[in-house]
This record gives C-alpha cells, sequence and structure tokens, in this order.
C-alpha cells in the first residue's frame, strides 16, 4: 500500500522531468541538425617554412620574474593564409614558451597553435620585446644611430611577429 502512494507521487514528477530533459536536449544552441560545417571532414594542411605568424602576447613576461621553459598564451593578430585562403583566423590562440632569460634579455618562441580543438606543434625563430611591431613614422632622424634596447620586459598586448623555422601541419575544413 505504502508503494503505491509513494509511486502515485513520484510518476507525475518523473514525467514533468522527463519532458524538461526532452525540450532542453532539442534546443541546444549551436548545433544545427544537417549544417553544412559540421558535415565537412578536416584535411591536413601544410604551412611552409617561412610562413609569417604574427601574435599578440596575452600577459606580461620580464626577465625577473619569468624563467627559461615559462609558457604564454598569445593569439594570433592577423589572419594566416595558404593559397589564398584562411587557415588560422584572428583570434586563433597559440602558446609560446621562454627560450631565452638573461640580466637585460628575454627571447620567446611559438609552440602549438590549436585548431578546431587539436593542439599542432610549431617551430619558429626566437624574438625579443624591442622586435615587436610597430607602425611605420614618417621623420626617421635617428635611424642611423645604434641604441641599446631594454629586452628584460615583454608586456601585455605586445604584438611579435614569428617565421616558421619549419613546416607545420594542421587540420583545416574541407
Amino acid at each position: 500500500m505504502l508503494d503505491s502512494q509513494l509511486y502515485r507521487k513520484l510518476s507525475p514528477t518523473a514525467a514533468v522531468l522527463g519532458v524538461f530533459i526532452v525540450a532542453g536536449c532539442a534546443n541546444r544552441p549551436g548545433v544545427v541538425a544537417g549544417s553544412a560545417d559540421a558535415a565537412r571532414p578536416l584535411q591536413l594542411i601544410t604551412l611552409p617554412e617561412g610562413t609569417t605568424i604574427t601574435a599578440t602576447v596575452g600577459q606580461t613576461l620580464t626577465s625577473a620574474k619569468n624563467r627559461r621553459g615559462d609558457s604564454f598564451v598569445a593569439s594570433i593578430a592577423r589572419p594566416v593564409k595558404v593559397d589564398g585562403k584562411t587557415v588560422l583566423p584572428r583570434g586563433t590562440e597559440v602558446t609560446g614558451r621562454i627560450v631565452v632569460v638573461k640580466d637585460r634579455e628575454l627571447k620567446v618562441v611559438l609552440d602549438s597553435v590549436v585548431v578546431h580543438g587539436i593542439y599542432c606543434d610549431l617551430v619558429t625563430n626566437s624574438r625579443r620585446p624591442s622586435d615587436k611591431d610597430r607602425p611605420k613614422q614618417k621623420d626617421e632622424k635617428n635611424k642611423g644611430q645604434k641604441h641599446k634596447k631594454d629586452n628584460s620586459t615583454l608586456s601585455a598586448s605586445t604584438r611579435l611577429t614569428f617565421k616558421l623555422s619549419k613546416p607545420a601541419t594542421i587540420p583545416a575544413k574541407a
């Protein structure tokens, strides 16, 4: 008798809960049945040696606080194209690492890029904070003068342009 009363009370609750679950799963945002983008298979694309990758560093790195081997996150600042097709859009996440830390010097490289959720290895040249991208200036009075540059701090939001030292293979939508 007690079991039948419990069953009568729980049955409507279970039915309502089931309706909410079905309704919630049927209205998932971002998932479209039969979507052409979801159906396209991935193919492998090779970025040739010498391909330039401009990235914006996500955090400040300094020779006083960071050590050789420390990693950092950056994002692609300019789309990377192969045969006129964008294979790494602006904003794509890349990771890098510090390769040289001296008293007044810091050098970094890019290690990997995340493409469609897959980490792909990169081998690039090393860059210093003074190698950051700068807008071209009209008056270059001091063009011939040598200045000792402070390479001990790489500020967040700094843009650096790297070149691939070896070809890199990444997945791309067909």
